[in-house]
């Protein structure tokens, strides 16, 4: 096994479209201003924040000698913007710029070897960056949102009428400049919440638990204007313009962003490496899967941006 690096971890915060967004960033020992590394942008999934297991895989990168860098999407997390919990596509993709911008000034960071990397709803927006013609090393999408009508089938017609009351009356109170109605992201199975497809509370919870959290120190709410506009997401539509080296990571058993949609995404990205995994859309985040994934990632950036 190869030595592991020394690094630090320090809260930074860089501004998208006038916005204050909060960030991480890792620094290891071997990198300097005269010996610049990559740079890995790391992004969290539907609702979720850069404290949600991110930092299991940024330590994992760091000690192989990257520079890392994890953030939160405006209305989510330490960063600023209000409403709170408001997932908006157009302003999240904002942010994965300017992220991506902020990481090449990083002192440390060779900004001519920018890694994004993105999970659940995350990836899909890191294969949108990718394909909108963004400078990149190379891109890593784990389990990604890669389809909205994939999603929305997903989902299931009975579910998703338990939430469209919420998302209309959400919608309408946008239109009319008002509190946003909010609905849980995730949920029990039956519940009217985004994503209760069955186990995935149980497989969530331990995501939580394995972050070092508790249930409730984040808010796991979303504005329940999403709900509508899911289905109309699709990153695959950009894959085909992915002009870099990308890892898509499926798990057969996803019921959140199917596998069989990711795949077939990944068959148009010129240059795609296809891993599959036995398990759930949370599995790769912990154990027993958790290390193959990382394991995986790291192989594949070895590969595509070598920190040595």
């Amino acid at each position: 096994m190869p030595t592991e690096i020394e690094y630090t971890r320090v809260e930074e915060t860089f501004a998208s479209e006038g916005v204050t967004c909060a960030a991480t960033v890792y620094r290891p020992s071997t990198a300097s201003p005269e010996s610049r590394k990559p740079v890995i942008v790391m992004g969290h999934g539907f609702g979720g924040v850069r404290a949600l297991r991110l930092p299991a895989y940024a330590e994992v990168f760091a000690a192989a000698g990257y520079v890392v860098m994890l953030f939160d999407y405006r209305y989510f997390g330490d960063s600023e913007g209000e409403p709170r919990q408001l997932l908006d596509v157009p302003s999240q993709l904002a942010d994965w710029r300017s992220a991506i911008a902020f990481a090449r000034t990083i002192d440390v960071a060779d900004p001519d070897a920018v890694v994004a990397w993105g999970t659940s709803f995350a990836g899909g927006h890191v294969i949108t960056t990718a394909g909108s013609g963004e400078r990149l090393a190379a891109i890593i999408a784990q389990v990604p949102h890669v389809s909205g009508p994939a999603a929305v089938r997903a989902t299931g017609i009975r579910r998703a009428l338990r939430i469209a009351p919420a998302a209309v009356a959400d919608t309408v109170a946008a239109v009319l400049h008002r509190a946003p109605r909010y609905v849980a992201s995730i949920g029990p199975e039956g519940s009217a919440a985004v994503m209760t497809a069955p186990g995935a509370e149980e497989a969530f919870e331990r995501l939580v638990i394995e972050s070092g959290l508790r249930r409730g120190d984040h808010p796991e709410t979303v504005a329940a204007r999403i709900a509508l506009r899911i289905g109309l997401y699709s990153p695959a539509r950009s894959a085909s313009r992915v002009r870099c080296p990308a890892l898509i990571q499926v798990a057969e058993g996803d019921t959140i962003a199917p596998a069989a949609a990711a795949t077939r995404a990944a068959r148009a990205i010129p240059d795609a490496t296809v891993l599959t995994y036995d398990g759930g859309h949370f599995d790769p985040y912990v154990e027993p899967l958790f290390p193959s994934v990382v394991t995986d990632q790291l192989a594949f950036l070895r590969t595509v941006a070598p920190a040595e």
